[in-house]
């Protein structure tokens, strides 16, 4: 009877000083050990741009909604998307393309957090090379990040408005480093990013070209994805983590110095805090719109998602058509009841 006693003055003691510091009480809040694991399968490794999922252990911000995050590195958002349907990850961060590629081949999956409402894709080449519009790219060299990337899909689209495929060019695999292949001649021109080119103006590229794919077709660039089991048998869960999610956005709009700074620490790409700032700068635009500022952070824009869908099966990359509004589910954002 004693050890109960103690017991309950310990637990009320312990819910006392939780008040008292401003945090949950113990009715609200889990002890690690209750923590539910949600794995992220990501279409990069652990880089400069994703410092806010990189950041738990000096943040703690999922830990706070009552999860243990998990990071699955990939090469692509076609990789985060194997690795979801493979069982190694509860949630892929992958894009429009590889969405829509799996959807036309019967993957039973759902869209449910927009990350990036922004395109950020484009295609790039050396000044000297003379490629300044789509058609030039016919017979060229052009770097991906991987087979498997939103890199590739997105040059998919730009050689689509030219009446090209890739039976019309040279497709090289490049990894995240691709700028370096360029300004070596390896390549007539690269698929990447904006943070991308921001890194390879920083180590030098000089004059390019830049064809910004969003002025051909603007959807957003990544979002999360679940299993459809996943999204009926765990939302609650999911709610949690979307949640986390947001405030550790929020956080690096925030704070992109502080952001810069960690990632020095946990990104593999982070050692210079200046370059840092810059990509986190980058990233933190693209992760809102005028749609996500009147809604909040994760927003969808439907109509112009179901226009990427169409444009997508209009330019042979898929064969079915796709209703987004059955593959996308907004009820698990934060603020939805």
């Amino acid at each position: 009877m004693n050890r109960l006693k103690n017991r309950v003055l310990k637990l009320a003691g312990w819910a006392w000083l939780a008040l008292a510091l401003g945090a949950p009480s113990l009715s609200s809040a889990q002890t690690p050990a209750a923590l539910d694991k949600m794995v992220v399968a990501g279409w990069s490794k652990p880089i400069t741009e994703i410092t806010n999922l990189l950041v738990e252990e000096d943040k703690g911000f999922f830990k706070a909604r009552g999860i243990a995050l998990g990071y699955v590195p990939g090469a692509g958002g076609g990789d985060a998307l194997r690795n979801l349907l493979s069982g190694q990850a509860d949630l892929a961060f992958t894009d429009p393309g590889s969405f829509f590629a799996a959807l036309d081949k019967g993957e039973k999956l759902r869209a449910i957090y927009d990350i990036y409402p922004q395109n950020v894709f484009n295609v790039v080449s050396l000044k000297s090379a003379n490629i300044s519009k789509p058609a030039d790219l016919k017979g060229k060299r052009i770097g991906v990040y991987s087979l498997a990337s939103g890199t590739r899909q997105n040059l998919q689209v730009l050689l689509n408005q030219a009446g090209l495929s890739e039976a019309d060019v040279t497709i090289i695999v490049t990894g995240l480093l691709n700028f370096t292949p360029l300004m070596q001649g390896q390549v007539d021109a690269t698929a990447a990013t904006d943070t991308g080119l921001m890194v390879g103006k920083q180590r030098g590229l000089g004059d390019v070209n830049v064809m910004e794919v969003k002025n051909h077709l603007n959807i957003s660039s990544d979002f999360f994805v679940v299993r459809e089991d996943t999204y009926q048998q765990k939302k609650e869960v999911l709610k949690r983590f979307l949640l986390a999610y947001r405030d550790s956005a929020e956080w690096m709009i925030r704070s992109p110095e502080e952001a810069a700074k960690l990632a020095v620490k946990y990104a593999i790409d982070g050692q210079n805090p200046a370059i840092n700032l810059e990509v986190i700068k980058l990233r933190n635009q693209s992760s809102v719109s005028e749609l996500t500022r009147k809604n909040g952070l994760g927003t969808f824009d439907l109509p112009a998602f179901q226009k990427g869908a169409q444009a997508y099966k209009a330019f042979g990359l898929i064969q079915r058509d796709i209703k987004v509004a059955d593959v996308v589910s907004q009820d698990l954002l934060p603020g939805k009841k």
